[in-house]
């Protein structure tokens, strides 16, 4: 727990950090464009611009990752680092649209600007996106919101440099349709990495596997563990990018019936060591349902006038189907 707090006291500076030097990059380059009319410029602080938005956004995500579970949200708020990743990479996507359009524009109407004054905002700019990246670069591995953030300095950061590089060849050619090539390949360069951060984190808010590994290899692990005879309804999902959960039923062998908290204890070590997987749910069962789908049926639960058994549940029909209200307590059986 100090580790994590540590690690999120520092996430949380160097955003803070980011978000001070993107939002002075923001007033510089919105005066710019004004006084040298370049539509270049005032694209680059639009982009800033959401920039700015969506560090926001992700500090506001880490702050309430820290919020204590309760009777309501008993996983906590870890999953508005997700959510708040999904909106970035939808922002990015939108930006990304955006460019292309004002680059559309600039193809059959280019304008004069002064591109002296242009060449030297965005100069200023790549030099505050390049710090402001550099402060978020050491966790951008491993965190899907840092990454997305991460995601969103580099791309202005580009931008600049594609302002920057157009500027400098129209101040010796006065040709100004290279503002409209270059915006056309950043706009692919940024529409490509939101495409990623958008994959991902709508692949975490509808429950997939985590990348990398899959039900039939981790359910084959744990089928290898001493004690362990067969597992079966396994869901394995990502709560957030730092926490991995796993539920599943354990048939375990009778000779092992008396010791099976011993096998389930071994078994959470072993997912905790291999996969990162840190929150287990694990039901022992005793030869009683090992005929049932390694991947878990879902069903919802009955409508209003539909017939359903007394008890309201049916955990072990030997076809293997889950019951309309799926109790699993984490109780041996």
């Amino acid at each position: 727990m100090h580790a994590d707090s540590h690690l999120d006291q520092s996430i949380t500076g160097r955003f803070k950090y980011a978000i001070a030097l993107t939002a002075l990059t923001l007033v510089a380059e919105v005066a710019g464009g004004i006084w040298t009319n370049s539509l270049a410029l005032l694209s680059d602080a639009a982009h800033v611009f959401l920039d700015l938005f969506a560090l926001i956004l992700s500090l506001a995500a880490i702050k309430l990752s820290s919020f204590p579970a309760s009777d309501t949200r008993t996983f906590g708020w870890h999953r508005t680092e997700v959510f708040a990743s999904f909106i970035n990479g939808v922002t990015v996507f939108l930006m990304a649209l955006g460019i292309f359009y004002e680059a559309w524009g600039r193809l059959f109407s280019p304008q004069e600007v002064k591109s002296v004054p242009m060449l030297v905002i965005a100069a200023v700019g790549l030099v505050m996106n390049l710090v402001a990246a550099s402060a978020l670069h050491g966790h951008s591995h491993d965190d899907l919101n840092v990454r997305s953030a991460f995601l969103h300095v580099v791309g202005d950061a580009a931008a600049s440099v594609g302002v920057i590089i157009g500027g400098t060849i129209i101040y010796y050619t006065n040709w100004y349709l290279l503002d409209a090539i270059i915006s056309i390949g950043i706009g692919c360069v940024i529409f490509s990495g939101s495409w990623r951060v958008i994959r991902e984190s709508a692949h975490i808010l509808l429950e997939g596997v985590p990348r990398g590994m899959t039900t039939g290899e981790v359910a084959d692990a744990i089928a290898a563990i001493e004690g362990v005879n067969a597992v079966h309804h396994l869901n394995i999902w990502t709560i957030c990018s730092h926490i991995l959960a796993l539920s599943a039923h354990v048939d375990v062998m009778p000779e092992y019936k008396a010791r099976q908290a011993e096998v389930l204890r071994r078994i959470e070590e072993f997912l905790f060591e291999r996969y990162h997987i840190s929150h287990t749910t694990l039901q022992a069962e005793c030869t009683r349902c090992v005929e049932a789908p390694v991947i878990k049926e879902l069903r919802h639960r009955p409508r209003h006038g539909q017939p359903h058994d007394h008890h309201g549940h049916d955990h072990h029909h030997t076809h293997g189907h889950p019951c309309s209200h799926d109790h699993d307590h984490g109780h041996p059986h």
